[in-house]
């Protein structure tokens, strides 16, 4: 076991595991180039984050490159390598939103559009509405002490902000003002098909605009029909668990 580690090394190993798992789909999933992004994970019963190293190629991961910190300090506690310069994001995220469990940040093209045109994503459509309880929201611009001073943390709590009393799973993920999306789960997994999610949603949104600017956004009554039939208590999509 690794100096300072805090839970078994085979629960150790997975977390890592996980989330190199999760990092490389992105590559597979077309919503990174070079090494924008990152996955990460957090194992809150032993209040451990793992998360993609700094400036690593995607493809080049494996386990044992993945740094582990302390939720709580953020402390490097295992792995040898300089995490995401992204992580205080992630572990601001994390102490934000207790029910989530992964966290994955992209460039994606058609989502970081929308975010660096500062606008919200409408939802026109079933697509968007299975995935997310309503607009996807872009967040207020940083000010400029934020920006000099705990930046990455400055764009957690900004997140956290924008998202306010909504329920992190009905609405997960967030664009960043100027910068681009963040999106979560209740695992790596989910966090990443999230991300899939969003930039699909980003560009089917945006193309609907080109065909007719004034489209209407989608009933109420037909989001919470289909929000509700994969998630909550009510859901119906898929098989039982």
């Amino acid at each position: 076991m690794e100096s300072g580690v805090l839970q078994p090394p085979l629960a150790l190993r997975e977390l890592r595991e996980r989330v190199a798992d999760a990092n490389v789909r992105l590559v597979r999933e077309g919503l990174v180039e070079l090494t924008f992004g990152n996955a990460s994970a957090v194992d809150r019963e032993a209040g451990l984050v793992a998360i993609k190293p700094s400036g690593v190629p995607f493809t080049a991961l494996c386990p044992d490159d993945i740094p582990v910190l302390e939720l709580a300090t953020g402390e490097i506690v295992a792995g040898t390598l300089r995490p995401s310069s992204d992580t205080p994001t992630h572990l601001a995220l994390y102490r934000a939103f207790a029910g989530i469990g992964g966290v994955v940040h992209t460039h994606s093209p058609y989502a970081t559009a929308w975010a660096q045109a500062r606008l919200a994503i409408p939802c026109l459509g079933t697509t968007h509405a299975d995935h997310f309880a309503g607009p996807v929201p872009v967040t207020r611009a940083l000010r400029e002490d934020e920006i000099a001073a705990g930046y990455e943390e400055a764009t957690g709590r900004v997140i956290a902000e924008t998202l306010g009393p909504t329920d992190p799973l009905a609405m997960p993920g967030v664009l960043v003002c100027s910068h681009g999306p963040f999106t979560w789960g209740a695992g790596p997994e989910e966090a990443v098909e999230n991300a899939v999610a969003l930039e699909v949603v980003a560009a089917s949104t945006y193309r609907a605009l080109r065909l007719a600017a004034d489209v209407e956004p989608i009933s109420e009554e037909l989001l919470a029909k289909h929000f509700g039939r994969k998630h909550g208590p009510g859901s119906y999509y898929g098989q039982p668990s």
